[in-house]
């Protein structure tokens, strides 16, 4: 659905590249992300037309999912990455030299029911039972649709069923599939429950009134890192400074996000599907719950080193990366300048 929207999409050029118009000055820069609000920051960028002002020629690529693109990162066919932190976290620990410039959004991650599911939550509300409940009278675990495993959305959701709601992992049934997957999967009635971010939460409970909403944002993870700018190590200095004026811009569109959105809303329309999403529902998306848009990276730190040593317990991680390598403070204090 999504997928194909952006194929058009790129296919036409109004996502692809921002033209460098002949400035000798202009420094190329690719960026990859995925289809989810978290990525707003990069779509108020290239519909303002600020990175070509600021002598940046921008080249963006969409992905499915995070870890799909920690192999473009791997292989320097990226230089920027706005997605979840996961799989970053991932990166580090398999050598890849790159690191968190900025954060984008938190406690991006909602669980909606649907279904049989949905009606035994109602009637027990205690998550534990309704999930034995719900196997008893199916005769089958409930499915649950997420992204795959070692992103930020697989790591919240089992975060959130255990520990968090005393629910052994083995109760469910995971999938590990792509956004527009998860999407399908939920209105298709192929799973009884997923875990989505914004636009998504907004367009399902649309079209699905039924859909019933259990648990969102620091329900499931407090201050849970989710859609982070990153930056891969380069040692050409023009692209280090070009990089900075990009963390410029981030945070120039973090606070149009926060106190503009309908200016904003536009352009995410644009990059998240003009023609089949209707702009109220990217306003009503920008203003949601789920919907916390940051720059400062400080702001996550302590929440990633707990979501670190989660995914260490789960053995997404085999070893646990000192947080401080994650991190790049120091150009985010001095993007400003």
């Amino acid at each position: 659905m999504l997928s194909a929207i952006f194929g058009r999409l790129v296919a036409i050029g109004l996502l692809g590249c921002v033209a460098a118009s002949g400035a000798a000055a202009a420094t190329k820069l690719t960026i990859g992300f995925i289809p989810v609000l978290g990525s707003s920051q990069l779509f108020v960028i290239d519909g303002e037309g600020w990175a070509k002002r600021a002598d940046i020629d921008l080249t963006i690529t969409r992905f499915d999912s995070g870890p799909a693109m920690i192999q473009a990162l791997a292989s320097g066919k990226l230089d920027l990455y706005i997605a979840g932190i996961g799989p970053i976290m991932v990166a580090r620990g398999q050598g890849v030299n790159v690191k968190v410039i900025a954060a984008a959004a938190i406690e991006e991650c909602a669980v909606l029911v649907r279904g049989a599911f949905a009606e035994t939550i109602e009637r027990t509300p205690a998550l534990p039972d309704a999930v034995r409940a719900f196997a008893q009278a199916q005769h089958r675990r409930p499915k649950f649709a997420t992204q795959p495993p070692g992103s930020v959305p697989d790591t919240v959701l089992r975060y959130w069923l255990d520990p968090l709601s005393k629910v052994p992992l083995a109760e469910v049934e995971i999938l590990g599939i792509g956004i527009d997957a998860t999407q399908q999967a939920f209105l298709s009635g192929a799973v009884d429950a997923a875990l989505v971010r914004e636009p998504t939460l907004t367009l399902v409970r649309d079209r699905d009134p039924k859909a019933k909403l259990v648990a969102a944002g620091g329900e499931l993870f407090p201050n849970q890192p989710g859609s982070v700018l990153a930056a891969l190590a380069t040692d050409q200095p023009e692209k280090r400074d070009a990089i900075l004026r990009f963390i410029r811009l981030h945070v120039r569109a973090t606070e149009m996000l926060s106190k503009e959105p309908k200016r904003a809303a536009p352009h995410i329309l644009k990059a998240l599907g003009a023609g089949i999403v209707k702009l109220d529902v990217i306003e009503r998306a920008l203003v949601s719950p789920s919907s916390h848009f940051v720059a400062d990276p400080a702001v996550i730190v302590e929440a990633t080193a707990k979501m670190q040593d989660y995914q260490i317990a789960l053995g997404v991680l085999k070893q646990a990366v000192p947080v401080a390598e994650i991190f790049d403070h120091e150009s985010f204090k001095r993007a400003p300048e």
